[in-house]
């Protein structure tokens, strides 16, 4: 659908337009790949692979089918091991805890926090503090409930922004644990480090992190896609040989590993849209700039992104919390106004993870967001004129509320 809105509704997500401007540059990819037969890996790959990792100022960059993929690869070539604990938070899409449970660990959470629903580094801090035994041989946390070791920490940036790193980074150091950023949704987000005093890219911060290239992320493939980026040499060593069957070189196979490598027409194409990410993420940032001006009126009921001084979002999803989200979700359905929850139920609380055995009230600010946020129309051609749509069918809803009073 494209974001023009003559047909009276306005998308979530628009994918046409941004397809129709750059068709002869991707039309172009894939002629070259039929003229040299070049699908997997080769050149188009290599290519990509080197302007992705200095885009995330990053020293390597490893192209791999999807961000599933690149999250369980750098957790496998990072160095956690079966039957350890990696923690991560419950307000996420399921591929963080399915990387994790994939390469042989056990998810484990911690809330997040109220404003940013990023990981709350005071819940890490605690449960690292008060709910394990320090390992004298490892260095590491030894969780005295579930009997096993901890090794890794994944903090997801999520919506566009990233985690807080800084204390995160710390407390890995503390306690010898290894971070893998879920940078799925944050191409291009920035990070102000005080340690180091300057900002950083989202993926350049733990020993990896993980991209996903689905089509609607800020950059996306036109199909399946992900990537690792790290400064470790023999990390990215090792998720080549992981997505490529664990050949070290053709039929000579080191290690058992997977098929997971990133078609070249989808690195070809991932290559031409990189030159434009971050003007398209600048338009994202402008929109989201807009909406918050637009929507400024009726802050008392609804809020709005909070975007820390040290955080710039690269804005994947605008994401609000509103009291009664349903019945605002309806109400811009009927309007024509498309838009997401993200996510409805946390992790913790889902059938796939019931013999885990957490309960209702165990992340209680993670419950609570996912009851209350909706993510609303985002994409780099959102113009003004449908976000005043937008904007207005919104302000209409909470004054209607406000009037009505209580039940």
């Amino acid at each position: 659908m494209s974001s023009n809105g003559s047909n009276g509704h306005i998308p979530f997500v628009d994918l046409v337009t941004l397809h129709q401007e750059l068709e002869e540059e991707l039309v172009s990819v894939v002629r070259s790949a039929l003229r040299t037969a070049s699908f997997i890996g080769g050149p188009l790959v290599a290519e990509f692979e080197a302007n992705f990792a200095a885009f995330c100022e990053a020293k390597h960059c490893v192209g791999v089918s999807s961000g599933t993929d690149a999250l369980r690869f750098a957790l496998m070539a990072a160095g956690v091991q079966p039957g350890e604990i990696v923690i991560t938070v419950p307000n996420t899409f399921i591929a963080t805890t399915e990387a994790i449970s994939q390469a042989g660990a056990r998810p484990e959470f911690v809330d997040i926090d109220e404003r940013t629903y990023n990981m709350d580094c005071l819940k890490l801090q605690e449960l690292l503090e008060t709910e394990c035994s320090l390992d004298r041989e490892t260095g590491r946390p030894f969780h005295r409930r579930l009997q096993k070791a901890i090794s890794a920490v994944v903090p997801v940036h999520l919506y566009g922004q990233m985690a807080d790193m800084d204390p995160i980074l710390e407390l890995a150091r503390r306690y010898n644990l290894i971070v893998v950023e879920d940078a799925c949704q944050a191409h291009g987000a920035e990070y102000f480090s005080a340690k180091e005093n300057r900002w950083c890219k989202a993926g350049s911060m733990g020993h990896a992190a993980a991209f996903s290239f689905y089509p609607g992320k800020n950059l996306g493939a036109c199909g399946e896609g992900g990537a690792v980026t790290t400064n470790d040499v023999e990390i990215a060593r090792k998720i080549r040989m992981l997505r490529d069957h664990g050949q070290s070189k053709k039929y000579y196979h080191d290690i058992e590993g997977y098929n997971g490598r990133l078609d070249a027409i989808q690195a070809g194409i991932l290559n031409v849209k990189l030159q434009h990410l971050s003007r398209w993420n600048e338009q994202r940032m402008e929109a989201a700039r807009r909406y918050n001006e637009l929507l400024a009126e009726a802050q008392s009921a609804l809020v709005v992104p909070h975007v820390p001084s040290w955080a710039h979002s690269a804005y994947h999803l605008y994401v609000v919390g509103v009291a009664d989200r349903e019945s605002l979700q309806r109400d811009l359905s009927s309007a024509g106004i498309n838009t997401g929850i993200h996510y409805p139920i946390p992790l913790h609380l889902t059938k796939a993870y019931q013999e885990l055995g957490y309960h209702v009230g165990d992340f209680p600010v993670a419950e609570r967001t996912a009851r209350h946020i909706l993510s609303l129309p985002m994409f780099p051609s959102l113009s003004l004129e449908l976000q005043h749509c937008v904007a207005a069918e919104l302000l209409r809803f909470v004054v209607v509320k406000q009037n009505s009073g209580p039940a």
